[in-house]
């Protein structure tokens, strides 16, 4: 009897589709130094907002009448400093990269300008040149999927992406026309001055849509289909950048406009977004924890993470409008610190999971095993972005959710039923959020680095380049620095908080020192000495084992027992699907997974079974259930518009006609 199980395909090395043409070093290295030198100088720009004056620019033949308007503040420079220092470890990681992998020269050259559609982004002062900005993001990005679109699987991504990213641009177009044709102008101080004059329906009528718009680019639930798809397809550089940094544009953007320009905002409005949040990173998270592709695991860890900072962004909302700004002050911090620690851990874990790919050209958890020693540089730094995608102590995305939790816990609930339900609801959310995270990447770490290797292609990988290990490094130091002394981030954020109206001049955010303290609230946090006291500790165990190996007898060696056979094999260990099997059972509703199971006799008999062959295939069931009838519906209506195009002139003069009568007629 046999059993095969199957979850989820093996793909070509990275880059293979575009191996005919390889890059000379001269391009691979411009494109890699201006990526990271236009990340340089988002960083500087940022941080001289931050700490500095406001910054405003205008070039009015750049655009048609309106012209371009930049105006910086601290808000955006946060999500300045955020990008640039994205861009800085991918430039460098890009270069090493694009030299191993023979990254194609096309989209080689246009990375750079990626990282500038994005810094345009948040520095865009007017509504036009924000859609025009976005649209320059989305288009190249767009490109950018394709790179390797010579394999259908990149192609189907691509196709979904653009789409998805369309209709979202849809979304954010409607809903900025009716703000600005509401306030009266095209600029955001414009509409700020005005906003008072805004009816309830307009300002309710902005938000669900740019809740559409940006919570489809931040991969929010149930818009998240493009993201596991563009990110697992596209070049390891490139889904750095869209993972890490661009999906932050869509929370830039939820603040903007719906926190900044028309906030507080009412309980709804914060208690929609902590709903779609929470939905988002159970959902995400349930996704990574089953997942056996580790680029795809890695995609719907940003919708867990994605989620969990929107959850964030509704309490400050919902807490502000119930009277309690202190407490709301802590979860907007949160939602911040959370935003640039997950960007850190994120670049981390796409540049190693693209390490990985260049150096095996597999994707798939079960046919990896054994990289540990392999490739060891890049398993410590794997292992730095897991621990802070875990939300463990030590971890770069623990302290950031540990102020999640406290200001969900400490939310007053005198007399308010709104509060009442949905905090303690909030914080099952995140607990179950970090138990399946954590078990997502143990899974990801123990079984894809660890153990024995279980293809060939994984016992012959080799250590990435020096400049892919340095891009690698930089990322694992800023997680260093999350993890143990965000104390540096204070400051920073202090000044981001004083520009929100949801908490700013009414309330004081966490005071980040040695100690972690929480103004109004009983709780305090001491990353430094926790990471201290662990150093301590392991130190102490070496010495205890090595002083109790000198004062203990010599044992005799006798070979390791393995279930009679003669050595271990990679056969006597867990694979990804087998170690998410209980946690697919234990949601199997939920994940809806499809199984086929077949059995083959012997010719000779229809009672004795030659092998039995089963097969699970899990799909995302939010698309299956929303998308899938959409698609067939759309494609039910091209094929009926397909048909009425028979060829004849006559035939297109009548339907212009028709066409013509019914505009007069609605006219009239």
């Amino acid at each position: 009897m046999t059993t095969a199980l199957h979850n989820s395909p093996t793909v070509p090395a990275l880059g293979e589709g575009a191996r005919a043409a390889p890059p000379a070093g001269a391009l691979a290295w411009l494109s890699g130094g201006l990526t990271a030198a236009l990340g340089a100088v988002g960083v500087a720009l940022g941080l001289s907002v931050i700490f500095g004056e406001p910054r405003q620019l205008r070039i009015g033949w750049l655009l048609p009448l309106v012209g371009v308007r930049l105006d910086l503040d601290p808000l955006g420079g946060l999500f300045l400093v955020a990008t640039g220092a994205v861009s800085i470890a991918v430039g460098i990681y890009a270069v090493g990269y694009a030299q191993r992998e023979r990254w194609a020269r096309f989209p080689l050259a246009i990375l750079p300008l990626f990282v500038a559609g994005m810094l345009l982004v948040p520095a865009a002062g007017s509504i036009t040149t924000f859609l025009v900005s976005w649209e320059l993001m989305a288009a190249v990005s767009l490109f950018l999927v394709l790179s390797e679109h010579r394999r259908e699987a990149v192609r189907s991504a691509g196709v979904f992406y653009a789409i998805m990213t369309q209709l979202g641009f849809a979304s954010i177009l409607l809903a900025l026309v009716v703000l600005s044709a509401a306030a009266g102008g095209d600029a955001f101080s414009t509409i700020s001055a005005h906003v008072h004059d805004l009816s309830s329906g307009t300002k309710t009528t902005v938000f669900l849509l740019t809740l559409m718009g940006f919570g489809s680019k931040a991969g929010l639930l149930p818009l998240h289909a493009w993201l596991p798809r563009a990110h697992t397809e596209a070049p390891s550089p490139v889904s750095a950048l869209m993972s890490a940094a661009m999906v932050n544009m869509g929370i830039y953007g939820i603040i903007r406009i719906d926190l900044q320009l028309l906030g507080p905002g009412p309980n709804w409005w914060g208690l929609t977004l902590m709903i779609i949040g929470a939905l988002s990173a159970v959902f995400g998270v349930l996704q990574a924890s089953v997942a056996t592709d580790l680029k795809r695991l890695l995609a719907y860890s940003t919708t867990e993470n994605m989620g969990l900072i929107t959850l964030s962004l509704g309490a400050a909302i919902l807490l502000r409008s119930s009277g309690a700004p202190t407490v709301a002050a802590i979860a907007l911090t949160a939602a911040l610190l959370h935003l640039l620690s997950h960007a850190a851990f994120k670049t981390l874990a796409f540049l190693a999971a693209g390490s990985v790919l260049a150096a095996t050209g597999l994707r798939d958890l079960d046919k990896l095993g054994g990289l540990a020693r392999r490739m060891p540089v890049t398993t410590v730094m794997f292992g730095i972005a897991a621990l802070g995608a875990s939300g463990l102590p030590l971890g770069a995305g623990f302290v950031s959710e540990w102020l999640m939790l406290q200001s969900l816990i400490h939310s007053p609930a005198d007399g308010n039923t709104t509060l009442a339900l949905a905090m303690p609801l909030s914080v099952g959310a995140v607990a179950l959020t970090t138990g399946l995270g954590i078990a997502a990447m143990v899974k990801a770490f123990g079984v894809g680095f660890l153990a024995r290797p279980r293809s060939a292609a994984a016992e012959a990988a080799q250590e990435a380049p020096a400049s892919m290990l340095t891009g690698m490094t930089l990322a694992a130091a800023a997680c260093a620095v999350f993890a143990v002394a965000p104390a540096l981030l204070g400051p920073t954020l202090r000044q981001v908080l004083a520009v929100l109206p949801t908490v700013g001049g009414h309330a004081a955010g966490p005071q980040l020192g040695t100690f972690l303290r929480l103004p109004g609230v009983g709780g305090s946090l001491s990353p430094g000495l926790l990471a201290a006291a662990l150093i301590i500790a392991v130190l102490l165990t070496l010495g205890l084992s090595r002083w109790g190996a000198r004062h203990r007898p010599a044992a005799a060696m006798a070979p390791l027992w393995a279930s009679g056979a003669d050595t271990l094999s990679s056969r006597m260990q867990y694979t990804a699907t087998s170690f998410a099997e209980p946690l697919q059972r234990v949601f199997d509703n939920v994940l809806r997974p499809d199984i086929d199971v077949e059995v083959t006799h012997f010719a000779e008999s229809q009672y004795l079974v030659e092998k039995v062959t089963f097969r699970s295939r899990l799909a995302d069931p939010v698309e299956q259930r929303l998308y899938t009838p959409v698609i067939r519906a759309v494609n039910a209506v091209a094929e009926w518009v397909r048909g009425a195009h028979t060829g004849s002139v006559h035939l297109y003069l009548a339907y212009g006609a028709t066409g013509l009568l019914i505009v007069l007629l609605v006219t009239r």
